[in-house]
């Protein structure tokens, strides 16, 4: 039954994944251990499902343990669903966190845990217990079952954290156990893979002998290496990756502009912040606490967090609206946020004494509260000081006095180096070594009997300002927007209305009087670790139609139209905020669209004007597009297909950052002009934004520097923090910066340096034809490779239909055919200018299509065009576009433009312009010869970036590889004929050395088998008598028979013939000798059916 539900219940792309990961886990590594499996696939493919097959494949064989780790306990449910999805309802699931310490009773089935209980410990009964010395004892000595690490992202930064540590020591102490990897990122940055031991891509056998040899190789080369890393794996049997198709799924883009009350209230946000930063400054410097790593900490942290809350808060109204529409219209909805703002509602609460009567702003709450806890003050401090670690200070040094010759009460100045804690004592002081506290900020505590009273106006000075502050906030505050979360539940129609699934335990709710009161979001027969789970069952029964996420917990819930539950409706998965990454985008996404679901998902993106939200919207945009989905009206998506351009936390984000901030302080000449529309100017622009970047900490005042760039400025930050400056700066910074973005990117790729990750061999519409192909055999552990080298002819070249095609979709004078000024005379075709097609790019500059290279990959700006050449009807170009178009098929441009070339009259090859080029190009085993390869390359060309590549060919064949440069190849191939040989002669070795085992073995059966027959020989039997046995008395030669009892040795041997009677299975013989008895029993017989009990049978009857 077991089996028939496994096949009935996993499509076939999860049974045809198990089936891989079965045949992965009978690899043994050189190491030892069992070779373990990565499931890669994208969210909603079926990961838990592949998982529980796995699991259940291994049950019916006899291994009835198993283990599975995952980020969330509540996930256990989800576990037991997939099992029961897939017919195997009877394997038990055990929580862990259920389970005491040392207990290990349970017998079999699979227990559950989130990685963070790998690092739990118990000193119950006075003995240490701890969590992984539990599970190893479960599991047993020789533990062969499945380890599931699921999410196993959660894992990285093995070698530096206590949970990575033990996943790594779990994998070691069971080496025999099948792990499988699951997660949709496991393998999107290398950093990440240290815990897939398992996967042998480095130790022992392979080209990287320890994990940091493989970091080290691809980190250095370039953004395209892991795609060869995943597609190594792939190609050795170890991982898998599918995405769902967003085939059906529609998007759309609503931007909500700001309304002028609510950008008045956001600049005096802005503007209070600023003048809070200077406050904070100059209380800390007062106090000699300017330095404070966690004062700051808390000052950036919160000020991000405001500004947050105040993005979101923008475009509640717009949200509410759009999804009363969308549920008269016959759908659901599911919005998706990020925070929820609890913290702020509980410290409110605490106030007021567990009473609270109005809805909370989340906001002015984050802002108030920085100034309570925070603001530099001597009761602050104290507080701090009272929680801080001892610290050892040495003896014979005097402290470092406060600025401007006064001490302040209860602190004392202290440097880095001290380490005994009687430094910080004056002779004269009544204070005892027990009241000093260090917490490495440079500032002490000391008993308050240390207070001189002349420092009061000082400490009075600094309360004032810490209550005018406080002051502003609260004014503020009547306008600042409420919490979004709990705003959002109340416009709906309350709890009863909306399924929350988010992290907080309580909320703010409205009662039908009208009255406003906390609540907990515990039930009755529920407690709060179970109400996501009953919440989410809620939503999908349709007992409520409005769901609303937060991402922290929303991990693993599926949300989507699934044909198993009642509520099928549509679902409209509308996002408040964008993460910075596309790909976490589609990850958010992925609740609402999963497999198995009768309707695809509309996703709204809802946008207001801050901070680049509308360039960060088109680029999820197209990564959706690119998967499959149907745009509606968003005409912002960019036209590049490469989205890693876009991606600010790289090299050229750091490089744009820093000429941005220097432009600004005026250190360099920008060549990027600033944006033409802001008020003032140019001399404006700079001046307000040095002000600007001063107003958010991105720039600090140095007096013998002048103004300097803050340490540790990078790119996050910078995102973050510009969200603290007015709407109209804020928006102008962002713009100067991703132009000087596009700037360092577009500079890179005329020069040559761009590392484009994987690039179209031949985009476009491209004739494709594959010319040869070389087989090489690659080393590999456990079991070798294979590279193969083609050759690849391409036709990049544009016919004149297609150019006449792209013409007549063009509606911009400036757009269409143009002639070059210069007539050339060729000898045997005439008079043919030089022809183009121009196409209107960004800005004025201009996408050019030749007839011999088909797109131009530089664009040429309108006035150089211009220059050069003049604009033509169709007619006009024709004759010179299908002349140079038949010309260029195999010849170059000098000979188009001269009538000859001279690099092929001294027998060269030139390629310059002709429609057909050819490529080589290394697909297969890849990550086993990068290193060989690169080297090669490194010698010849003095770069060791290797440029991934992918084509389709005519045949419909597609291949993702590595181009080896024209000047490269013979090197190339010479390496791999080499390392081909040395693969061969390791195979041959291994031959040999297999043969002569097999014939030391077949040797020895002979041996054995002449032995024995030598010695049932009748020569032997009739002349040999043992030597030990010279004089056998008679009863060992003869004796009588006996009727009714089977002969002692034909009971042994069973030498009696099929057909003979039960009388003539007796002995009738008076005389049974030896050479009766070697007569009646064939050797060989005697060898098949006794083996190496023949002799001890023989011995046995004589005796």
């Amino acid at each position: 039954a077991f089996g028939i539900s496994l096949i009935i219940s996993q499509t076939p792309l999860q049974f045809y994944h198990k089936d891989i990961v079965n045949s992965q886990h009978e690899v043994i590594l050189q190491n030892n251990q069992r070779a373990g499996f990565l499931i890669g696939d994208g969210a909603g493919v079926g990961k838990g499902r592949t998982v529980a097959g796995i699991i259940l494949e291994n049950y019916l064989k006899g291994r009835k343990k198993a283990l599975w780790f995952s980020v969330s306990n509540d996930l256990k449910y989800d576990a037991e669903r997939d099992l029961q999805d897939i017919g195997a309802p009877n394997i038990q699931v055990h929580a862990l966190n259920k389970i005491k310490y040392g207990d290990t009773a349970t017998s079999e089935g699979v227990l559950f845990a989130t990685y963070s209980a790998l690092i739990g410990e118990s000193q119950a009964g006075g003995q240490l217990r701890t969590r992984l010395k539990q599970i190893l004892d479960w599991c047993e000595p020789g533990f062969d079952g499945v380890i599931i690490f699921d999410e196993c992202h959660k894992a990285k930064n093995a070698t530096s954290t206590k949970m990575g540590k033990a996943v790594l020591d779990l994998q070691n102490k069971l080496p025999s156990a099948r792990v499988v990897y699951a997660s949709a990122t496991g393998a999107s940055e290398p950093k990440n893979m240290i815990y897939m031991s398992r996967l042998g891509i480095w130790g022992e056998g392979t080209p990287f002998r320890t994990f940091d040899d493989f970091l080290h190789a691809i980190e250095k080369r370039g953004v395209g290496a892991m795609e060869i890393v995943a597609m190594d794996m792939k190609v050795s049997g170890m991982y898998i990756a599918r995405q769902l198709s967003f085939s059906g799924v529609s998007f759309r883009i609503e931007e909500i502009s700001l309304d002028e009350d609510f950008k008045l209230v956001y600049n005096k946000a802005a503007k209070l912040w600023a003048e809070a930063l200077v406050e904070f400054m100059e209380a800390a410097d007062e106090l000699c606490m300017s330095s404070t790593k966690s004062l700051w900490g808390q000052f950036w942290s919160s000020h991000q967090r405001f500004f947050k809350y105040l993005c979101i808060a923008a475009k509640v109204r717009c949200l509410v609206e759009l999804a009363k529409k969308e549920l008269e219209a016959g759908k659901c909805v599911v919005i998706g946020l990020q925070s929820t703002g609890e913290a702020r509602t509980r410290e409110v609460l605490d106030e007021n004494d567990g009473h609270l009567d109005r809805f909370v702003s989340a906001a002015e709450g984050v802002f108030q509260s920085l100034v309570l806890k925070h603001f530099p003050s001597e009761k602050q401090m104290r507080e701090k000081g009272a929680g801080n670690k001892r610290k050892r200070k040495p003896r014979g040094r005097q402290p470092k006095q406060p600025r401007h010759g006064t001490y302040v009460a209860g602190v004392i100045n202290i440097s880095d180096d001290s380490s005994t804690e009687s430094d910080v004592l004056d002779s004269d002081s009544n204070s005892s070594p027990d009241s000093v506290q260090d917490n490495n900020d440079d500032v002490i505590f000391v008993d308050q009997t240390t207070i001189d009273l002349r420092f009061y106006p000082s400490l009075a000075r600094l309360e004032e300002k810490k209550q005018g502050l406080l002051n502003k906030i609260a004014e503020l505050g009547k306008e600042l927007p409420l919490n979004t979360l709990d705003e959002l539940i109340d416009k709906f129609g309350g709890p009863e209305q909306v399924s929350e699934m988010t992290g907080r335990k309580g909320r703010v709710v409205r009662r039908p009087d009208g009255s406003v009161q906390y609540e907990s979001r515990a039930e009755q027969s529920h407690t709060i670790d179970q109400i996501n789970i009953k919440e989410k069952d809620r939503f999908m029964n349709g007992e409520k139609l409005v769901a609303i996420i937060s991402e922290a917990a929303s991990s693993g819930i599926s949300l989507q139209a699934d044909r198993r539950v009642k509520n099928q409706r549509r679902r409209v998965h509308m996002t408040l905020e964008l993460p910075w990454s596309a790909d976490r985008a589609i990850q958010q996404f992925g609740r609402t669209h999963r497999s198995n679901q009768v309707t695809a998902p509309e996703y709204i993106f809802l946008i207001s004007e801050l901070a680049g939200e509308r360039r960060f919207a088109s680029i999820v945009a197209k990564r959706l597009e690119s998967l499959g989905a149907l745009t509606h009206g968003d005409r912002r998506a960019t036209e590049s297909r490469d989205l890693s351009k876009y991606n600010f936390e790289n090299k050229y984000g750091t490089k744009a950052l820093d000429k941005t901030t220097k432009a600004i302080l005026g250190q360099i000449e920008s060549k990027v002009p600033p944006p033409q529309d802001y008020p003032g100017g140019d001399a404006m622009f700079f001046r307000d934004m040095k002000h600007g970047m001063k107003d958010v900490g991105m720039l600090c005042s140095q007096s013998r520097l002048g103004i300097s760039t803050e340490k540790d400025c990078n790119i996050s930050k910078f995102l973050n923090r510009i969200l603290g400056l007015e709407v109209h700066k804020q928006n102008s910074l962002f713009q100067y910066f991703t132009d000087n973005f596009d700037y360092l990117i577009e500079k890179d790729k005329k020069e040559g340096k761009y590392d484009m990750g994987i690039l179209d061999l031949a985009p476009g519409n491209d004739q494709i034809y594959e010319e040869t192909q070389e087989k090489f055999l690659t080393a590999g552990n456990p079991q070798d490779g294979q590279v193969i080298l083609y050759k690849i002819s391409v036709d990049r070249g544009m016919p004149w239909l297609e150019a006449l095609q792209k013409a007549q979709t063009l509606s911009n004078p400036d757009e269409g055919f143009y002639l070059s000024h210069k007539v050339i005379t060729k000898m045997l075709r005439g008079n043919y200018p030089c022809v183009l097609l121009a196409v209107q790019g960004q800005e004025r500059n201009m996408i050019i299509y030749k007839p011999n290279i088909g797109k131009q990959a530089q664009t040429e700006s309108l006035e150089n065009l211009q220059h050069k050449y003049r604009k033509v009807t169709p007619e006009e170009a024709r004759d010179s576009w299908e002349n140079q178009f038949t010309f260029s098929f195999r010849k170059c441009s000098h000979a188009n433009w001269n009538g000859r070339c001279k690099k092929v009259d001294e027998g060269q090859e030139c390629l310059m312009g002709t429609r057909l080029r050819q490529y080589h190009m290394l697909c297969g085993a890849l990550l086993r010869v990068w290193k060989r390869v690169s080297d090669v390359v490194a010698d010849i060309t003095s770069s060791s970036i290797l440029q991934i590549v992918r084509l389709k060919t005519k045949d419909s064949s597609k291949q993702v590889g590595i181009k080896i440069p024209e000047n490269c190849i013979s090197k190339v191939r010479q390496e791999l004929v080499r390392m081909d040989a040395e693969v061969k002669q390791r195979r041959r070795e291994k031959e040999q050395q297999a043969q002569e085992q097999r014939q030391a073995e077949e040797q020895q059966r002979l041996m054995a088998q002449r032995q024995l027959q030598d010695f049932f020989t009748p020569n032997l039997f009739t002349t040999l008598q043992p030597p030990n046995l010279p004089s056998l008395p008679t009863p060992y030669v003869s004796f009588p028979s006996f009727p009714s009892i089977k002969n002692p040795l034909e009971e042994i041997l069973d030498l009696t013939l099929p057909n003979s009677s039960s009388s003539s299975q007796v002995s009738t013989q008076a005389d049974l000798g030896v050479d009766n008895l070697s007569r009646q029993a064939d050797p060989t017989i005697l060898l098949h059916k006794t083996g190496g009990s023949l002799v001890f049978a023989l011995f046995s009857s004589r005796v």
